[in-house]
């Protein structure tokens, strides 16, 4: 697979960022950025769009 990163600016929750950075640790990841690019990943080659979208996961919607 090319190495062909694009930078993106990109605003989530404070939590959701603390969560990142655990995961990168947890895993040994460089970063929150590669742990976001592992859930990209998945989601394009395992997941369903229609799992990951209808359903409403807003946790700070309400």
């Amino acid at each position: 697979m090319p190495n062909n990163k694009t930078s993106v600016d990109v605003v989530i929750q404070t939590e959701q960022k603390e969560w990142l950075d655990k995961m990168a640790s947890k895993h040994s990841l460089p970063d929150a950025s590669k742990v976001l690019r592992v859930l990209i990943d998945y989601a394009i080659e395992e997941g369903s769009e229609n799992d990951i979208f209808d359903y409403v996961r807003c946790r700070y919607c309400y």
